[in-house]
């Protein structure tokens, strides 16, 4: 008798799992394997994959479509050391633009860069880094469990850069500077590493700024001009959420992860659209069985043309698309499954996962050359 695979989300099933394609908008879905060694794979409603890029870095995240065509890829720079055991689960440093054959047509390196990265349609790039806080500066980031600082004290704080095209900053936002302490604490079961852990950044229709902060279950809204922040989510309104995103009528969708969420005795991921003035919840999605879709790390949400929302369990490799009503129209689980290559994430994450931390879907005019 054959042995039973032990990898219980292969064993489930990869590849198309449901497809309603008078319900699913058109077009193809974008996705980075997290532990693959440089690919990006395109595939179409019915799960198979019509492009691939191999480019010469693993995903640091995730990749996108640029408009004319180009992939925007944030790629792990080699050969650099860990700051805390968690850095090369997350970190990148090097940020591209390839074009559909896999040319790579510009690159940008900054060794302290993670998460997230920007390609802006003007060549500009929008990312997140680290600074590290010693001393006094470290002591006053408040929260966390005691004594589980990186080395030598030190607490690594979250800045956002933007460059022009030609890689010269042009604006930066120090956490360290423009946050108050008391107002952004960590939440008591974090490590004290890395404060608030900004897991996305984006750039508002008037020009400012959006960010996640996971570690402090916050989304805030910073001004370009000051640097202070003008706008933040009520406390527990969100958990450990990821990836907001500007919506045309000015509301922000979010991918609500859940961990340690109030009021709640089961544990249970949601995307949910929040109305900038009021700070209300609009629109919610949910699994019917709350706790079958749980995502305690990871993810994001993407509304789609046609009102629907394409969702990225993250840590499940699950990809899927549901209407405003919440009806699932379209679920793809990611098959190519493999071990982190470092061995400080791998003996955090022993197994092989699918995990991909975000996708995309592009409609045909998208994809000029496809």
């Amino acid at each position: 008798m054959p042995r039973i695979d032990q990898n219980s989300r292969r064993r489930r099933g990869t590849g198309l799992i449901a497809l309603d394609d008078s319900a699913a908008f058109p077009g193809h879905t974008l996705y980075a394997p997290l532990t693959g060694t440089g690919e990006v794979y395109l595939v179409d409603l019915h799960g198979r994959a019509v492009h691939e890029w191999r480019l010469p870095y693993r995903p640091g995240r995730h990749a996108r479509i640029l408009p004319g065509g180009n992939l925007a890829y944030n790629g792990v720079l080699p050969g650099e050391s860990a700051h805390f055991p968690m850095w090369h689960k997350y970190r990148g440093g090097v940020m591209l633009q390839a074009a559909p054959d896999g040319t790579v047509l510009r690159e940008h390196r900054d060794p302290l860069q993670h998460h997230d990265a920007n390609h802006l349609d003007d060549g500009r790039i929008l990312y997140t880094a680290l600074e590290p806080l010693t001393g006094a500066a470290a002591a006053a980031v408040r929260g966390g469990v005691p004594g589980t600082e990186a080395g030598g004290g030190t607490v690594w704080a979250d800045t956002i850069k933007e460059l022009d095209a030609d890689g010269t900053v042009r604006w930066e936002w120090r956490a360290a500077e423009h946050l108050d302490r008391n107002d952004f604490p960590l939440h008591p079961h974090y490590a004290r590493e890395h404060w608030p852990l900004i897991n996305s950044v984006a750039e508002l229709a008037d020009g400012d700024i959006v960010a996640s902060l996971r570690s402090t279950s916050a989304v805030i809204v910073i001004s370009r001009a000051t640097g202070e922040v003008v706008w933040r989510t009520d406390p527990g309104a969100v958990s450990q959420q990821h990836h907001p995103t500007e919506l045309p009528n000015g509301n922000l969708l979010v991918f609500d992860n859940g961990v340690f969420r109030r009021g709640s005795d089961v544990p249970y991921s949601r995307v949910i659209e929040i109305e900038r003035a009021s700070g209300k919840v609009v629109w919610e999605y949910h699994d019917p069985a709350r706790e079958s879709f749980f995502a305690p790390f990871m993810g994001s949400a993407q509304r789609l043309p046609n009102g629907n929302t394409l969702v990225t369990d993250s840590p499940a490799g699950r990809l899927f698309e549901v209407t405003a009503d919440g009806y699932l129209c379209w679920e793809y689980v990611v098959p190519q499954f493999a071990p982190y290559e470092e061995s400080e994430v791998r003996s955090l994450f022993p197994s092989a996962p699918n995990a991909v931390f975000r996708s995309y879907r592009y409609a045909a005019e998208e994809l000029p050359w496809l």
